[in-house]
């Protein structure tokens, strides 16, 4: 991060590793260009005709409808039409984004993000074709909004460190991993409600976080097909050809929390090319086994400054 939440979101394209900036950014631009064609359109008498343009842009549950509109598998995981729904969204993607941030790297942290909005929206096209309880509205049940990739977020951060503390208003101090399991919970109790289609995806999301960082302990990282097309989009609008190489490092004795085994491995250098502030693959080594063994918070400042550092390269 660079600066305060403002300069951060001001300055959110201009930083090749700044992709929660860059999430909240397209959504808030997203949501105001389809605030403003809402509102003109329908003082214009033309609200029909931007009802049905939104809904090419929507999640359908109808798998005939689906294969007409193959993109909105990506595009509705960046579409609000209510303010208070994506400014909850919003909130939580900052909050549990930075801790991802902070452990995984920004590209980590996208991959989650896409990957819990297209786990999300499979949840709730395979539940609605396959339930009889939906059998009447599959094929009018239309989904908008970042909440699965957001879920997604979530309880992966909550995987990563879930003794983490935030302080909510009148509660206090409460670990993230009870906020996680609050929501998970809450969305599974709903999934028959009104909202059926948006709890469903919130339920596919959680799984993919919890799942996804399950396996990149194991050194697996299902984000690397999206990260290659992240970096592809990179490299093709800044003019350069990519030299990044997604790679893991040997799998070291844990504890109980298992090894991260997502970072780059960095090349080799003598002595003499690396300076004093510049973290090495065997310091990077040891910092991921001490997350493991004991946690995040257990690291020094020195150390998570190294890990950041490194997580950007």
């Amino acid at each position: 991060m660079y600066g305060n939440f403002w300069d951060n979101l001001r300055n959110a394209f201009k930083h090749s590793d700044n992709s929660l900036f860059k999430l909240i950014a397209i959504n808030i631009l997203v949501f105001f260009v389809v605030l403003i064609f809402r509102v003109f359109m329908t003082i214009g008498g033309l609200g029909e005709l931007y009802s049905t343009a939104l809904s090419y842009l929507m999640m359908p549950a109808s798998l005939p409808r689906l294969a007409t509109q193959p993109w909105s598998i990506f595009t509705y995981m960046f579409l609000h039409e209510g303010i208070f729904h994506i400014l909850f969204n919003m909130l939580f993607l900052y909050w549990f984004g930075q801790l991802i941030h902070q452990f995984l790297g920004s590209r980590k942290l996208a991959n989650l993000y896409i990957l819990g909005g297209l786990t999300g929206a499979i949840f709730y096209v395979l539940i609605y074709n396959l339930a009889p309880y939906f059998s009447q509205s599959v094929d009018s049940s239309l989904m908008l909004g970042a909440s699965a990739g957001v879920f997604a977020i979530v309880v992966g951060a909550a995987t990563l460190s879930p003794n983490t503390t935030f302080f909510l208003l009148l509660l206090g101090p409460v670990k993230i991993k009870y906020i996680a399991i609050f929501y998970v919970i809450l969305s599974f109790a709903n999934s028959a409600g009104a909202n059926a289609g948006g709890e469903l995806a919130h339920l596919g999301g959680a799984l993919l976080g919890y799942l996804y960082i399950v396996q990149l302990r194991k050194g697996i990282d299902w984000g690397v097909p999206v990260q290659k097309v992240g970096i592809f989009f990179e490299d093709l609008f800044s003019g350069r050809k990519s030299n990044v190489k997604v790679s893991y490092r040997s799998k070291a004795k844990t504890s109980t929390g298992g090894n991260f085994s997502s970072f780059k491995k960095a090349p080799k250098s003598t002595p003499s090319q690396i300076s004093s502030d510049e973290a090495t693959q065997e310091e990077i080594d040891k910092i991921l086994d001490k997350i493991a063994d004991r946690g995040y918070e257990a690291l020094n400042k020195e150390e998570k400054r190294k890990l950041f550092e490194f997580s950007k390269k």
